[in-house]
């Protein structure tokens, strides 16, 4: 049998990310497998600028991908649609010896589909949460897809059992530039004393929650103020939702600072006193720097009704889900609001033993979250091209 990865033209790897935390995933896989590869692997598919940076031209903008939420996703159904025959019909013209679909199930898994009886193989970074919501869901996923790589230690077996090779490969938050954040040197950088109070607003990464978390969180800050009159804001953002944070946040009564440059994204949260944060990998970044939290969400009240009679995990922050006991703060839905978060996050700033129990529990559930010496990228990479190597 030829190996495929020693060919002079080196393997041919198409990936697929539909958000911004899919296309740091896809840039730092993109990195480890050129370096695997001694620069020799090609790309192409559809990316961010961090994949962008590792070499790939998009077929179409990333943004079009990105969307969250069962009626969220319905008037956006039909341009997905054509983008799903679209990057399906680019697959079959240029024949790759593997397709990495990354996160974005609802996109994600109907180009999976389409693909099947093509002969090329795909792999999917980023298990499904079969373990939060349809555990059947691992049955159907396994007709379609050759391999899945997952985050969590915990999600293998829920795959293998239906006869889908699974890899645990570690949560590429370990590898991020969170570990070395330096909070004190932002300060000093931006002018913040060290005892005024910081907050960290991070209201999510996509434009629908953006929206829907922008309100309820001015008005938190707007109830905190009267409490700690030297307060400051500082938020987090990037890419498609950068503006419409910027605009927000402008007419805001307590000073912000809006970060959209990576280069400061975890330095500004490690500076922050405490955080108030969507649900999402944001939880675990904040876990990696060592900023307590309260972290809340609010949906559509349709997908709300829905989500109610369909999840079954306990929590929705990563910390509480792999300690199975709530560490870190969760206000959701019916929750989220600033009567309710204003308190919770005033009363954190204020109980230095309240952030040590939260950091504690961090540090704990981190150390779940690596597979061995190797980096989670690395690991990724190095499964990806066994996958061309055995086809």
């Amino acid at each position: 049998m030829v190996d495929t990865v020693s060919e002079p033209e080196g393997p041919f790897v198409y990936l697929v990310a539909g958000e911004p935390s899919g296309d740091l995933l896809g840039g730092r896989l993109m990195a480890a497998l050129s370096r695997l590869t001694a620069g020799q692997v090609r790309y192409c598919g559809v990316g961010g600028p961090e994949m962008a940076a590792e070499g790939l031209t998009s077929l179409f903008p990333m943004s079009d991908l990105s969307v969250m939420g069962i009626v969220e996703v319905l008037p956006k159904l039909p341009r997905l649609l054509a983008r799903i025959s679209e990057v399906v019909n680019d697959v079959k013209a240029r024949k790759p010896d593997v397709v990495v679909t990354i996160d974005a199930p609802d996109f994600s898994f109907r180009v999976a589909k389409r693909l099947q009886g093509t002969g090329i193989p795909v792999v999917h970074l980023v298990a499904p949460t079969v373990w939060a919501w349809r555990p059947g869901r691992a049955r159907k996923i396994a007709r379609f897809l050759d391999h899945i790589l997952c985050l969590f230690p915990f999600e293998p077996p829920y795959f293998e059992k239906e006869g889908l090779a699974a890899t645990f490969v570690g949560h590429s938050v370990v590898e991020s530039a969170a570990v070395d954040a330096d909070g004190a040197g932002f300060r000093q950088r931006h002018h913040i004393s060290a005892d005024t109070p910081l907050l960290a607003v991070l209201p999510g990464s996509r434009l629908g929650e953006v929206k829907r978390h922008l309100p309820v969180f001015r008005d938190t800050v707007e109830l905190m103020r009267r409490e700690f009159p030297h307060l400051q804001i500082v938020s987090v953002t990037t890419g498609p939702v950068s503006e419409l944070v910027k605009s927000a946040m402008s007419s805001w009564s307590v000073p912000t600072r809006v970060i959209d440059q990576n280069s400061e994204k975890y330095e500004a949260m490690a500076a922050a006193d405490v955080a108030l944060a969507a649900s999402g990998t944001v939880a675990l970044e904040l876990g990696v720097v060592g900023t307590p939290a309260i972290i809340a969400y609010q949906v559509n009240p349709l997908t709300a009704w829905i989500g109610r009679r369909l999840v079954t995990a306990k929590y929705a922050n990563l910390i509480n889900i792999l300690l199975d006991r709530e560490v870190v703060p969760e206000r959701l839905v019916d929750q989220c609001r600033a009567d309710i978060l204003a308190p919770e996050l005033s009363r954190l700033l204020r109980q230095p033993d309240a952030q040590a129990l939260q950091r504690d529990g961090y540090k704990k559930a981190l150390s779940m979250l690596s597979a061995g010496a190797v980096a989670p990228s690395q690991k990724a990479a190095e499964t990806i091209l066994q996958v061309i190597k055995d086809r």
